[in-house]
């Protein structure tokens, strides 16, 4: 089948406004063996010279941001909590100086578990931090120990108490299913065990063996294999059917929030929002069809003299297409047809027709959005709508 030429076409050279902005923090303690974030477990005496190149990269791309009126904040790695406090509000202070957050803006900070304590909520309480999203993954303690996570079940249940005893209400927690030898029955007690603790906010992923991991490797060499499509998908289907009749709605194929406490600053890497990256590895968007990486190198980083080693890619017709599609169809809002160019939208539908006839896919009016099945090969259903 040929693939239509597109009319609409964007070409900038440079990201020119922005929404969200992310910031990421490169520091781990310790090293998860499934992660592929850029993350280094050493270099902890650039911890200062690194806020010093953020504070750089910050004056020098301020003229990309909409700086008056800033939605959201996210502080992300990395693992941000493990910076000390006095540098924890040094980021936040350079940060107020570049850019002003917008009325009831959202700012997030990723934390471990065993990070938190009485002296970084402190530290909290001293920046605009409103938001808590806190790894989790697991609540069995063998599992946490065999997948190198710092924190214990029982710290995890902590920190949540901890946080709300000091006012914070705001928290999203992780899981990941398909864990090697996880059992059905281990994930349910996962599952119960979050919702009990009633947070506004779930994020569960399946495990992924992300090549150059050193889960990726073990699997390579036959030390775990990886749970069944057959036992995935059950998970799945439990986590969906649980949140539902806890009160969650599921809004995008990951996450689930109590009414209106969806991930605002997550959203817009959904909804095609802009949004600027800083730090090194972070990735930026402008909305449009210009996408910044900075490069992932902590040294380059703080040793930039001027703007930062970085990737600019710039989306081809085609590729823009594609983008729209694998955001779109990732939430529960749906692909809205009317978004599309009039060959876009015949493409698509031609594409999806297959799809529409198994109940992969269901079309309301001019919404195109998957259905429950369809959700569990989203990837499959996806691609086949590319070009």
């Amino acid at each position: 089948m040929s693939i239509p030429v597109f009319t609409k076409s964007f070409i900038r050279n440079v990201v020119t406004k922005v929404g969200g902005v992310y910031i990421h923090v490169p520091f781990c303690k310790k090293r998860c063996i499934y992660c592929d974030f850029y993350s280094t477990t050493s270099g902890f005496e650039w911890k200062r010279s690194y806020i010093s190149a953020l504070k750089r990269e910050m004056r020098l791309r301020r003229s990309e941001i909409d700086f008056s009126r800033v939605p959201s904040l996210y502080i992300g790695g990395g693992t941000p909590s493990q910076l000390p406090s006095d540098l924890l509000i040094e980021l936040f202070q350079t940060a107020k100086d570049n850019f002003t957050l917008s009325e009831g803006a959202e700012v997030t900070i990723e934390v471990n578990p065993d990070d938190v304590t009485p002296s970084l909520i402190d530290a909290l309480r001293q920046t605009p931090v409103n938001r808590i999203s806190m790894g989790v993954q697991t609540f069995r303690d063998e599992m946490l120990r065999f997948l190198n996570r710092r924190h214990t079940s029982e710290q995890a249940l902590q920190a949540v108490q901890l946080f709300r005893d000091a006012g914070y209400g705001n928290i999203s927690l992780d899981l990941i299913y398909g864990l090697p030898s996880q059992t059905f029955e281990a994930w349910t007690c996962d599952v119960q065990q979050l919702l009990k603790l009633s947070v506004p906010h779930l994020s569960a992923y399946a495990l992924s063996y992300e090549n150059g991991t050193p889960l990726y490797k073990m699997l390579q060499g036959g030390e775990v294999s990886e749970a069944s499509d057959e036992l995935s998908w059950r998970m799945y289907e439990y986590l969906m059917d649980e949140t539902k009749a806890s009160g969650y709605e599921h809004y995008e194929i990951s996450n689930f929030a109590k009414p209106g406490m969806r991930a605002r600053h997550n959203s817009s890497y959904w909804d095609g929002s802009p949004y600027l990256g800083l730090g090194p590895g972070a990735h930026s968007y402008d909305g449009d069809n210009v996408r910044r990486s900075n490069n992932t190198s902590l040294e380059e980083y703080v040793s930039a003299i001027a703007d930062v080693p970085h990737q600019l890619e710039v989306l081809s017709r085609e590729e823009q297409y594609d983008e729209l599609i694998m955001t779109r169809l990732r939430t529960a809002s749906g692909l809205y047809l009317r978004a599309l160019t009039p060959e876009q939208e015949s493409y698509c539908l031609q594409m999806a027709e297959q799809h529409l006839c198994w109940g992969n896919l269901i079309r309301e009016g001019d919404i195109l959005r998957l259905s429950r099945k369809g959700i569990f090969i989203s990837n499959s259903v996806i691609s086949d709508l590319m070009c």
